[in-house]
């Protein structure tokens, strides 16, 4: 079998195995297409997601819903004021054996494959922190030791809007370490009707694994050997740069309300993301609209607006559609 026959049968189960994940969440979860798409794509880029909406909307069931379809550990913390980082990471504790007392450590709940972080803007700061290095380089430090994370690993956390009350903002360093946004819209009219068919019939919805961790590491890796054209990736680095005040190519609108734009960890989430995509749909080569579309849930949390935009009620998702209106693919 030639090169080019390989990457077609590898890129044809890729996709078949897409579906089939999407179709399983799908059969609980009604509509919410794009917030289920855009966690999938999280999830085959190495990439956490932060799910935002009020609350009753769906997000932890989605998660939840995420992890059953996986033949994979999942954890769940939910996040209180009154948490602590040892809670999440784990602690040393004195064991006792043949009579010799030691220190042992006790694993914590990050110590999964996919752990769901519920209403992580209720905790404090401090313990929002103690995600970070597992976030970004896999690993817990505890004391002098350093445990690493199984593969793969992937945090999904869920959030109240910030102006709801005893809600504490996340810091812009982990903030920057979520690889998409997505928000969690309210249900239409139709949807609401299947929600409640689903929910208050006496019919029970199995979800059964499809997808193992093997198979997601394979996802993974032929995510990361697509190639992506020169042009393509300069248009994506064209987007990023024009969420910067000071950017060559930056609207005025961005110019007038944005005090810091997008970080290098946005533009691999945008061609990351991109890659997904054009796998989904039977493509080896990345395209201009794949990072048209990835664009927004890639940058939208990474935006930090002034007093200015925040007081005229302007949001980050404006700013980018101007953005990527103005910014031309070529």
């Amino acid at each position: 079998m030639s090169d080019k026959e390989t990457v077609q049968k590898d890129v044809e189960h890729f996709g078949k195995s897409l579906n089939r994940l999407k179709d399983e969440i799908q059969k609980f979860i009604v509509g919410q297409d794009e917030v289920v798409s855009g966690t999938i794509t999280c999830l085959l880029s190495a990439g956490h997601v932060l799910l935002e909406g009020v609350p009753g909307l769906g997000k932890t069931m989605l998660v939840t819903t995420l992890a059953k379809a996986l033949e994979l550990p999942f954890s769940r913390i939910q996040f209180t004021p009154d948490l602590m980082p040892a809670d999440i990471l784990g602690t040393n504790v004195i064991i006792e054996e043949n009579g010799v007392k030691q220190f042992k450590f006790q694993r914590g709940p990050v110590f999964t494959n996919i752990l769901l972080a519920d209403e992580i803007n209720r905790a404090t700061p401090k313990t929002q922190s103690a995600l970070l290095e597992a976030m970004q380089e896999k690993i817990v430090t505890v004391g002098n030791t350093t445990y690493e994370l199984p593969k793969p690993f992937m945090v999904l956390a869920t959030q109240n809007p910030l102006e709801m009350e005893g809600t504490y903002p996340l810091p812009e360093a982990q903030v920057d370490r979520f690889m998409f946004k997505l928000i969690v819209p309210f249900p239409t009219k139709d949807e609401l009707h299947k929600i409640m068919e689903r929910t208050t019939g006496a019919k029970d919805i199995n979800i059964t694994p499809v997808i193992n961790g093997e198979t997601i590491m394979a996802m993974r890796n032929l995510v990361r050997s697509m190639p992506v054209p020169s042009n393509v990736q300069d248009y994506a680095l064209k987007i990023l740069s024009a969420t910067h005040p000071e950017g060559v190519d930056t609207p005025k609108e961005v110019k007038r309300y944005v005090r810091f734009g997008g970080s290098p960890r946005a533009a691999q989430a945008i061609l990351l993301a991109g890659r997904v995509r054009a796998l989904s749909e039977g493509r080896y080569a990345l395209s201009f609209d794949d990072i048209k579309k990835v664009a927004k849930p890639a940058l939208r949390h990474r935006l930090i607006l002034n007093f200015e935009a925040e007081a005229e009620g302007i949001k980050p998702d404006d700013l980018l559609d101007t953005i990527i209106k103005n910014i031309k693919a070529e």
